[in-house]
């Protein structure tokens, strides 16, 4: 399919694929807005980017300085998806426009390759995936994940990449190649094994099969994978069942290390999940608004004795199956022998990344920059390949993306 035949004259957007808030054409650097039927409901909005390096506030309790997002909005379309504020900054809504409105940064790889060339780049650890997903879908075809790959690790820098699309399978070739020049981490995310759950709250990603699968594919290949198994949603997803199944599979499929929370309920996903919750599981708004009460009745983060009690199932179950502590904490007087991976600010919690999911040490080559066309004889191509990218795309059309209804509130 030619995607040039389906780019959006501002005219012929209907109600369906146009954005909720301002029309597009003020919007920097918009080259051309593209819907498919193959993403039936979704909307592509093409733009060029002066700059791609975000600086991490220094206030940040994030375990990175910097991060690369070549996309904006997500198809994953997670339900509790902590980043749906963000959409907000770029005049849409944080629901339905958030999984529908999808900003691609098409020349991502040249404009970071330029910002590390700078002399003044000292190589600091970059994160991907921390945002929105850089393996949604729409990779399979814009291809923007090779040539950052490639920039961060010929220009010495460390990085990480977090994230729940099987399509990260495409690139383990050159992750191995950039493992060996710079520090990498590779992160997964999953949280449940239940796939009725799964399917309804994550309704674009893969599957957990297919998630364990691609943790045990990256373990094969030699890289380091943790998992971070978050969000564990109260009374939906923490029952000792479903942590004890959450935890031997992820031991099965190798994983490197594995850190589990509660979730988040940020202004811009509290509503969007509460108004999901309702209409699929009533009887427990009642109970989340009491969890997730806060000083002023609507707290980003579940009650301490919620938080407290689920890190000391998550901590009985990490040990049961053989994985180490990720940052435990000892307070009210416990040991350090018996301290459970509580923090009482939720803040540290979520900034506990699982081992294998960051660049652990010094690497020899970080200061020396190298070529991966030197290293391997080859440099992967940036062209574009069509949308649907074979195995990995069959992962996900099991569980087809369904638009959330419901107003927001």
């Amino acid at each position: 399919m030619r995607w040039d035949a389906q780019a959006l004259q501002p005219a012929l957007v209907d109600d369906v694929t146009a954005p909720t808030a301002a029309p597009l054409l003020p919007m920097a650097g918009l080259l051309r807005s593209i819907s498919t039927p193959e993403f039936a409901g979704i909307t592509f909005h093409e733009v060029t980017a002066k700059s791609v390096l975000n600086k991490v506030p220094p206030q940040s309790t994030m375990p990175f300085g910097w991060t690369v997002n070549p996309y904006r909005g997500c198809s994953h379309a997670c339900v509790y998806c902590f980043a749906r504020k963000s959409h907000t900054y770029l005049d849409f809504d944080s629901g339905l426009d958030f999984d529908s409105q999808v900003v691609v940064k098409v020349n991502a790889g040249p404009v970071l390759r330029a910002e590390l060339a700078r002399p003044s780049w000292t190589r600091e650890h970059v994160a991907l995936g921390t945002n929105t997903d850089p393996y949604q879908r729409a990779e399979g075809r814009y291809r923007l994940m090779p040539g950052i790959i490639e920039a961060l690790a010929e220009s010495g820098t460390p990085f990480s990449i977090l994230t729940k699309g099987t399509l990260l399978s495409r690139d383990i070739p050159l992750l191995k190649e950039a493992a060996q020049l710079v520090p990498i981490g590779l992160g997964i995310s999953l949280a449940m094994m239940d796939e009725e759950l799964q399917a309804a709250i994550e309704p674009g990603t893969p599957g957990p099969r297919a998630r364990l699968r691609l943790v045990s594919r990256l373990r094969e290949a030699g890289l380091p994978c943790g998992v971070m198994a978050m969000p564990i949603l109260p009374y939906l997803s923490d029952s000792d069942d479903a942590l004890d199944e959450l935890f031997s599979s992820l031991a099965a499929a190798g994983a490197t290390g594995v850190t589990a929370g509660a979730l988040y309920l940020r202004p811009g996903t509290r509503e969007w999940f509460m108004s999901w919750l309702a209409r699929n599981h009533p009887s427990l708004v009642g109970k989340y608004r009491r969890l997730y009460g806060g000083p002023q009745g609507s707290g980003s983060y579940a009650d301490a004795g919620y938080r407290k009690w689920l890190a000391q199932r998550v901590a009985f179950f990490k040990r049961k199956h053989g994985f180490p502590p990720s940052g435990a904490f000892a307070h009210d007087g416990l040991t350090q022998d018996s301290a459970t991976e509580f923090h009482p600010d939720p803040r540290v919690e979520e900034a506990q990344y699982p081992q294998g999911s960051m660049p652990e040490r010094p690497h020899p080559n970080v200061a020396a920059p190298r070529s991966l066309a030197a290293e391997s004889g080859h440099r992967l191509s940036g062209a574009p390949r069509r949308l649907h990218d074979g195995g990995h795309d069959r992962e996900v059309r099991r569980n087809p993306r369904q638009g959330v209804q419901g107003a927001l509130f």
